[in-house]
């Protein structure tokens, strides 16, 4: 009988897409604090920065703990703990009233959003889709991080107008905890027994240690943290103090964007929608084209869009439109990268495989995040930052070139 093709939306897609659209919202909101927290207490910029720098570095120590965890007690239950960990870092993050008790709590918030993003959902999406269908898959659950950012930062911003900002991390609790509810749906491939997940585990690891593809796959993966974890954290701001006035009576002033804050909240919130159609567009050419010349071709976008952005004057406009250029590129790389790591050591143990390589992403945006509050401080702008990143990206651009994404047999997923 003539097999019929496998459907792209599914129950375990669905629920992932959910799972990560709200816990990448709150995420994503973190840079619109920047300023509203610093100014209460009293604090350096580099203060708070580090707060969001050490939560992405938790993140990046989370995601593969919280991927082999799936694979030996089950994704659901990974899940649940992520999601307790995650209100826990906010609600505790509320009453934080020193830079260090920030910074200490937001190593819960961190391990969160790992039990509850791309290490554990992209695992489990890759497992249940086809073969055929995976990239695409993979591609839809990233996009759904993108979504996310399209409302988390807005939404942050129209909350502060009338909440304190401890009330808003409540909320954002209350929200990461309340998705648990279409848990129930995601009903993935089982795994096999604890002795057989580590046994096959080891294996797999320490082949793909041995592949010098993987440690290219790492090292090109942290600017991407790098960039990423900077213009989440500091773009708001640096709009904010940076960018020309908006035009009394012009197209912003009258969408009811009238000040320099409100439009950095709404970059971050363009960066993620144009990234729902570049995500996307990069799952489809990743299913007909190799992935490492695309991941190639994305650092060298963003770097040459951050050269003209910061040699130009910053201007309302230039600021849309940067925005929608880096978003096209922002988490395209994610599903990319996944793939790469599914065809080239199979699809079973991905999750862990990435966790380990998401953790590059996540030490390059500590640095991004981390330097641009200490340089800022320092300095006084956010120039050397940018040119940093700039450098980091041409570096992922060429280091991702000689990668065997042809040559390697990946396992059976």
């Amino acid at each position: 009988m003539e097999q019929t093709r496998a459907p792209l939306l599914t129950p375990v897609l669905v629920t992932g897409c959910l799972i990560i659209l709200v816990s990448f919202a709150i995420r994503a909101s973190f840079g619109v604090f920047q300023i509203p927290i610093a100014s209460e207490f009293g604090w350096m910029r580099a203060d708070f920065s580090l707060a969001i720098a050490v939560q992405n570095l938790a993140w990046g120590v989370g995601q593969p703990l919280f991927a082999a965890l799936a694979e030996r007690i089950g994704d659901r239950k990974a899940i649940v703990l992520g999601a307790l960990t995650y209100a826990a870092g906010l609600v505790l993050s509320s009453f934080a009233v020193t830079p260090e008790q920030h910074q200490l709590l937001e190593i819960l918030v961190g391990f969160g959003i790992a039990g509850t993003g791309f290490g554990v959902i992209l695992a489990v999406v890759g497992r249940a889709a086809s073969p055929e269908r995976r990239s695409m898959s993979l591609a839809v659950a990233t996009a759904a991080g993108s979504a996310g950012q399209v409302i988390g930062a807005p939404t942050a911003e129209w909350l502060l107008s009338f909440l304190p900002w401890q009330q808003v991390f409540t909320v954002f609790a209350a929200a990461i905890l309340l998705v648990l509810l279409v848990l129930p749906m995601m009903r993935a491939p089982k795994v096999a027994g604890p002795v057989e997940v580590e046994e096959a585990m080891m294996a797999n690891l320490l082949r793909a240690f041995r592949d010098p593809s993987y440690t290219l796959i790492f090292v090109g993966f942290f600017s991407c943290g790098y960039q990423l974890g900077f213009i989440t954290a500091h773009f708001p701001a640096f709009v904010t103090e940076m960018c020309g006035p908006i035009m009394a009576g012009g197209i912003l002033a009258t969408l009811g964007i009238s000040t320099t804050s409100a439009l950095g909240a709404v970059a971050i919130s363009l960066i993620g929608l144009a990234n729902i159609a570049g995500t996307l567009v990069a799952g489809w050419l990743g299913q007909k084209y190799q992935k490492k010349y695309l991941l190639a071709g994305i650092y060298a976008g963003r770097t040459l869009a951050s050269v003209l952005f910061i040699v130009t004057p910053m201007t309302p406009g230039s600021v849309l439109l940067f925005s929608t250029v880096m978003g096209a590129l922002w988490l395209a790389t994610v599903p990319l990268t996944s793939g790469l790591v599914a065809a080239l050591y199979g699809a079973r143990y991905m999750g862990t495989l990435f966790g380990i390589i998401f953790f590059s992403h996540q030490l390059g945006s500590f640095m991004g995040v981390w330097l641009g509050g200490r340089l800022y401080d320092l300095q006084g702008d956010y120039t050397l930052v940018w040119w940093i990143g700039i450098g980091v990206g041409a570096f992922s651009a060429l280091v991702h070139l000689p990668i065997r994404e042809r040559g390697a047999r990946p396992v059976a997923a």
